[in-house]
């Protein structure tokens, strides 16, 4: 059976996130577009990703105000970039297992998409709406916070998604091994721009990220490859 095809099981996914799901509004919030495009225009997730970020906000800067009485605005402001932030989410939807569920078109299905980290983090936070309009804001802010609360408890994970550049050198530093370095790709039409960036630690790692701008390409590199030297440094 096809991984895009609407049959696919949705079990273990479900199982993953904790919740129960309206059959047809999940397989809606694992339509990427390149998908419905494919297969007569019928619709796709960026709707669903609207409302999904907006709760996703909002339940972690709850989440983050009420834990953290001490901190001021813009520290607690920091700490919510990092935790809803592309990279953050992506390394969450690879935790779960969502790639194998999404339903992409030929050209992504070809190019990686199914560990792209933008398109993981884009359905990510459709799927925190689609909960939200099945089981409503509770549910959905429970969903939440049990997703990110891994990433809250790990504080070197934390700091790594947070700065994920800085976390590299300070481990790359570590192992005496040379400073990172970056090579940027681009492709797609201006208004579309997807960036591909190449991190090469000497010899010990190469990571591969992607991003719509050149920062979040390095970010998203930068986090991968200090997973690998991080487990090596310890």
């Amino acid at each position: 059976m096809s991984v895009t095809d609407s049959t696919t099981d949705r079990g273990s996914l479900l199982a993953a996130l904790g919740v129960s799901l309206n059959e047809a509004v999940l397989e809606h919030a694992l339509t990427h577009r390149s998908f419905a495009y494919e297969n007569g225009g019928i619709p796709h997730n960026e709707r669903l990703e609207f409302l999904g970020d907006s709760v996703l906000g909002l339940s972690v800067t709850q989440k983050l105000y009420r834990e953290n009485p001490e901190l001021p605005e813009g520290a607690l402001a920091k700490m919510r970039a990092s935790v809803v932030s592309t990279v953050a989410l992506a390394e969450i939807a690879r935790t779960i297992g969502l790639g194998p569920h999404l339903r992409l078109g030929r050209g992504e299905e070809l190019t990686g998409g199914r560990d792209k980290a933008s398109i993981l983090a884009d359905t990510m936070e459709a799927l925190i709406g689609a909960v939200y309009l099945d089981q409503g804001l509770e549910t959905a802010s429970a969903l939440v916070l049990r997703l990110v609360e891994p990433l809250l408890e790990d504080p070197a994970r934390f700091g790594a998604a947070m700065d994920p550049k800085t976390s590299l050198q300070e481990v790359a530093a570590r192992l005496n091994a040379p400073a990172p370095v970056y090579e940027i790709e681009a492709s797609g039409p201006d208004h579309n721009r997807m960036f591909v960036a190449t991190v090469t630690v000497g010899t010990l790692a190469t990571a591969v990220g992607e991003g719509s701008s050149k920062k979040h390409a390095e970010m998203a590199a930068a986090l991968s490859a200090w997973t690998e030297l991080s487990a090596r440094a310890s």
